[in-house]
């Protein structure tokens, strides 16, 4: 008895909740952040989480804390399940990439209209839920049903804090919101404490923030089943891509998704993973993949709509 006293004790004593079903808004996550005042990011729930969890230890020997962040990985995962049930399963496209990408650089831009154009045919956006290639994915789908202009302007106003080590990353991000709000389109973001000094993004209108990366990582690969679009990453994104290729080649699901490399350069010169995928697909050691490689975004988006349509088809 006293011993489950004290399992119950510490469930009460942690910073999070481990009963409360449903998955985070940005508002829930950054609850004590004031946007006007940067520093304010230290006293919000998620670096009272994040300091919590540093403190018991990443890999925590304690019982009683590994069970607490092991209900709390569950109702997250529960959250999801409830939010994945309300749509389309072949509608679900993912973008993985670099959390590094600048909101600067080109690629950031591109990533963030072929998620706005992807929304807008009603699919829905994942990823990582970070910053870089993630956090644009999420601006996408936050700006969709606005015109080109306008995400230019809001850009413009990123832009002013380039990466997530500026002190104003998130406040900008929160300008952005309040001056373009929404509640017609969804995305899910999908961090974790792991990385907790990358700021998750406000943009998802879902967060489904765990503390086990490894669950983390197999839901992103494992809910889009529209597809997954990679943008040029390093380790992280080399890990996602070959976890990836694995579920499609032995058809894990059923079926295998467009795998779709965005950026032609960088996949064959710089991260020569392309190629070495064909090369493995013609040799046989790899089997069904669906793979592609462009610049244009506008392709992107026609081959995922082709696949969706028909499976979406075929499964009636």
């Amino acid at each position: 008895m006293q011993e489950i006293e004290g399992v119950v004790a510490h469930l009460k004593s942690v910073p999070f909740d481990v009963t409360v079903g449903g998955l985070y808004s940005a508002a829930q996550l950054y609850h004590g952040y004031e946007p006007e005042c940067p520093q304010s990011y230290e006293e919000c729930y998620d670096q009272h989480v994040y300091q919590h969890f540093l403190l018991e230890g990443k890999q925590t020997g304690n019982m009683k804390e590994q069970l607490a962040r092991t209900l709390h990985d569950y109702r997250i995962h529960v959250g999801i399940r409830d939010f994945m049930a309300r749509y389309d399963n072949f509608r679900c496209i993912g973008i993985m990439g670099g959390h590094a990408l600048l909101r600067t650089d080109d690629m950031f831009r591109k990533v963030a209209f072929l998620s706005k154009r992807l929304t807008e045919r009603n699919f829905y956006m994942i990823s990582g839920g970070g910053p870089g290639a993630m956090e644009a994915t999420h601006l996408g789908a936050w700006m969709a049903g606005r015109t080109d202009e306008e995400m230019d302007a809001a850009l413009a106003v990123l832009q002013s804090a380039p990466s997530f080590h500026d002190e104003r990353w998130l406040s900008t991000a929160f300008r952005v919101m309040q001056k373009y709000p929404q509640q017609k389109y969804v995305s899910l973001g999908i961090p974790t404490w792991l990385y907790g000094h990358e700021p998750s993004t406000p943009f998802a209108t879902h967060i489904a923030k765990f503390f086990e990366n490894s669950i983390r990582e197999d839901s992103i690969l494992t809910l889009a089943f529209g597809g997954i679009v990679y943008t040029p990453g390093s380790a992280g994104t080399m890990q996602e891509i070959f976890q990836d290729a694995v579920q499609n080649h032995y058809l894990s699901f059923g079926f295998s998704s467009p795998m779709i490399f965005l950026g032609s350069r960088f996949w064959t010169e710089e991260m020569p993973v392309y190629p070495l995928l064909e090369s493995l697909e013609e040799r046989g050691k790899y089997k069904n993949l669906r793979l592609g490689l462009t610049d244009d975004i506008g392709v992107v988006v026609e081959v995922l709509e082709r696949f969706s349509m028909e499976n979406i088809t075929k499964n009636k």
